[in-house]
């Protein structure tokens, strides 16, 4: 038993360790921040960070190869996913005191090593981004150029036809890529004036669009001739809103400024939904005359809205319009490159990646390594790989986060606020607030009829209906997508599956909104909480399951390898470690004292000096 305490007290730190939640200083955003934003300032600085993504990048991939015309279908479930998952990321930002990434803000909420997986997949998303975005960057250039340096390419090199590779080697994108690095690591910033530059040309070369593309549309090019209205069917439309979900996450500048709101209770959310309905409504007006004007499967998915008015005749059209995603594509380049040095930097200041990403320079401000090293990773990326190949991973990536969010801001809402330090009398409010009952317990009104609840420890039914509610979203959607056709179930099998699946998660979100919630007067929150979040888990994880099985597997060897990274490097250099060797050193003397009586006199102390003989940590 002697032996036996030290292996147990080093599984419950070890234990501990995954688990654990980083601590921040007092928020100081009160006095060092002016809430100076109104809802349009929000609602135009959401605008200008959704556009762009939607019209270049997914729009020809989506309308070509997985929905057709239905592409503004795909587009319609899209903002609705996208607009669920805002409301969790706008509450879940103002849930942590300071600024900062979901990497940040899911350390602090939820532990470690969910902090280490989020980082990790947004470093494969801001890969993604940036050669996702320089590859239609060089397609529209190409599309100026009238293809003349593809076409010089492929004669010289040659057409590859190999899964996830690219047709040929895109030295013009990894060209640029290496262009905006050495802009970003000298230090460039990219100001408001050059943000609110690009929207507006984004909205006059969107306006122009839908105007001049009404006048060439033919709806011939919907018939059944041509393919019908959604020629890959339900799973082909589903597929293209998984995809186009990243078109809308840029709603995450309005929550990042919501420290700055006026009103935040008010001006965040209105933001929120004016701006994804202005972008989603633009989105669905230039993909319905994009699939009018010219059939769908003629197409270019590298410059699709470009040669669609090149088809037509239309040169100069096409010139304005690649002119206009080009603008709009450096400036997502410049973003993504200056925010994924930023990322590693964290995680490396933190002990949970290789310190020499740590390193900052002293005049530019700027992670200098973590730009040479991933500049040139995005670079050989955007040389060889497959543009669909790249969209695929950039909305897994993306929608894994979300479900994160929509996960952990359920817990906070049942957990009990700290108590105020500010000194003063009681105030009637305070007097309230005490006298309500405290979060996580039954409300007063439902405790006759779930007595049987009554019995659990504060929070476990809590605990328990949020890993039901996870689960059962899991297996009803996989019950939904894949049908008894891939599970091979009878009929009855297949109903029993999918009815206990939805009377699991209808009662997961019951269950939980019969137990009292924490409410925050000065910080936004989600409406009918947990059934908002709990959609969005639903929606997330459906979208997800209609990616590629190929995405899904090179998706999972991401991850394999930063388990690697963080079970071999990252959880015995993280700066935690530090702070809990004082509370080592007395756990130890504890079981010191615990252990002694069961000793030989002569023994065991002298037998473990590095234990024993030390003194005590300050």
């Amino acid at each position: 038993m002697a032996r036996g305490l030290p292996s147990t007290a080093s599984l419950g730190r070890f234990c501990q360790k995954l688990n654990w939640q980083k601590t921040l200083k007092e928020s100081t955003r009160e006095t060092s921040l002016q809430r100076h934003l109104t809802t349009l300032d929000l609602t135009l600085l959401g605008v200008g960070a959704m556009t762009g993504f939607g019209l270049y990048v997914f729009m020809g991939i989506v309308a070509k190869a997985m929905a057709g015309p239905a592409v503004l279908v795909s587009l319609s479930v899209a903002a609705v996913a996208s607009l669920l998952a805002a409301l969790c990321y706008a509450e879940f930002r103002g849930l942590v005191p300071t600024t900062g990434s979901a990497y940040l803000f899911t350390y602090v909420s939820m532990g470690e090593l969910w902090a280490f997986l989020i980082g990790w997949n947004m470093l494969l998303r801001c890969l993604i981004i940036g050669t996702t975005v320089a590859r239609t960057w060089s397609g529209y250039l190409n599309a100026i150029f009238s293809h003349h340096i593809r076409s010089f390419i492929e004669a010289h090199v040659g057409i590859w036809q190999v899964p996830f590779l690219a047709q040929y080697p895109d030295f013009l994108a990894a060209g640029i890529i290496l262009l905006v690095s050495t802009f970003v690591f000298c230090g460039v910033r990219v100001f408001s004036w050059l943000n609110r530059t690009v929207c507006a040309i984004s909205l006059v070369v969107i306006l122009f669009t839908i105007i001049l593309g009404c006048v060439l549309v033919r709806p011939h090019n919907w018939s059944t001739e041509e393919g019908g209205f959604a020629p890959f069917g339900f799973s082909g439309i589903m597929a293209g809103a998984a995809t186009f979900f990243k078109a809308f996450v840029g709603f995450g500048a309005i929550s990042a400024s919501s420290e700055e709101a006026q009103n935040p209770k008010r001006a965040v959310p209105m933001a929120l939904v004016i701006s994804l309905g202005l972008v989603a409504g633009g989105n669905i007006l230039v993909s319905t005359v994009l699939t009018l004007m010219v059939p769908w499967h003629s197409l270019d998915p590298d410059w699709a809205l470009a040669d669609a008015f090149y088809q037509r005749g239309y040169s100069w059209v096409g010139f304005i319009v690649a002119a206009g995603a080009i603008c709009a594509m450096t400036t997502l380049l410049l973003s993504s490159l200056t925010s994924l040095p930023h990322i590693v930097s964290d995680m490396a200041a933190d002990g949970l990646f290789f310190q020499v990403f740590a390193h900052v320079h002293s005049r530019t401000q700027v992670p200098m390594v973590g730009i040479l090293v991933f500049g040139v990773i995005i670079a050989f990326l955007a040389l060889l790989l497959d543009h669909e190949a790249l969209v695929q991973f950039h909305s897994i990536s993306s929608m894994l986060v979300y479900t994160f969010t929509a996960t952990s801001i359920i817990m906070p809402c049942f957990q009990k606020a700290p108590p105020s330090s500010a000194p003063g009398p009681a105030s009637p409010g305070r007097t309230e607030q005490a006298s309500a009952p405290e979060p996580r317990q039954l409300r007063p009104a439902l405790r006759p009829y779930l007595s049987f609840l009554g019995g659990c420890r504060p929070g476990a039914a809590v605990a328990w209906a949020l890993g039901v509610l996870v689960a059962s979203a899991i297996t009803l959607d996989c019950v939904l997508v894949f049908g008894d056709s891939a599970l091979h179930l009878p009929l009855w099998g297949y109903t029993l599956l999918l009815l206990l699946s939805s009377v699991m998660f209808l009662l997961s979100p019951l269950t939980l909104g019969a137990h009292q919630q924490q409410r925050r007067q000065d910080t936004f929150q989600v409406p009918m909480v947990p059934l908002t979040p709990a959609l969005s888990i639903l929606l997330n994880i459906f979208l997800m399951l209609h990616l590629s099985s190929l995405t899904w597997l090179c998706f999972s060897i991401w991850l394999l390898i930063g388990l690697v990274v963080y079970f071999g490097y990252g959880i015995r250099h993280r700066k935690e470690n530090q702070r809990e060797q004082p509370e080592f050193t007395a756990t130890r003397d504890s079981l010191e004292e615990t252990v002694q009586p069961l000793q030989l006199p002569s023994q065991s102390v002298a037998q473990e000096p590095t234990l024993m003989d030390q003194p005590a940590s300050p």
